[in-house]
């Protein structure tokens, strides 16, 4: 069956949560989880969200999520989206869920008149940047992710 996709509601906020530790686990970044049911719950579902979930499904069954926001690209001077998590569970994987869940954000950009639709992937992710590939993303690797968090966001701030 054709997974469908859907918002996430309030009551998804521990089962998005779990995806995204089994997406961290995945990923070997299991230490860099410190979110809460509650953390989710605050961000998701407030008032005036900027970050957006979607879950797949099938057979009624949640098998993945996007989770996202949108962007801004001053040379395109259009919003976009960014896709912060794609995570399908293994048993469900090669049967379009991934595909349905990009489709889906896809539509989005267009129905929208979004710029752009774009992630990361890991370099070592050799299947997802296949499977990446084959949806026609373009891999950007002449560009190098810049973080500041933790004590140096902090030095940072108090300047």
């Amino acid at each position: 069956m054709a997974p469908t996709i859907r918002r996430a509601e309030r009551d998804d906020a521990a089962l998005v949560l779990e995806f995204i530790v089994k997406l961290a686990d995945f990923e070997k970044l299991n230490d860099e989880v410190s979110a809460t049911e509650e953390d989710i719950v605050r961000t998701l579902f407030c008032d005036e969200p900027r970050v957006f979930c979607e879950i797949a499904e099938v057979n009624g069954e949640p098998v993945g999520f996007a989770l996202w926001f949108y962007t801004f690209s001053t040379f395109q001077g259009r919003h976009g989206i960014w896709l912060e998590d794609l995570y399908v569970e293994p048993h469900a994987r090669g049967n379009g869920v991934g595909k349905a869940l990009l489709v889906n954000l896809a539509r989005r950009c267009k129905a929208e008149g979004l710029g752009r639709l774009s992630w990361w992937v890991l370099n070592w992710n050799e299947s997802a940047i296949a499977f990446y590939r084959a949806q026609g993303a373009v891999l950007h690797d002449e560009w190098t992710t810049c973080r500041v968090s933790g004590p140096e966001l902090e030095a940072l701030a108090e300047q």
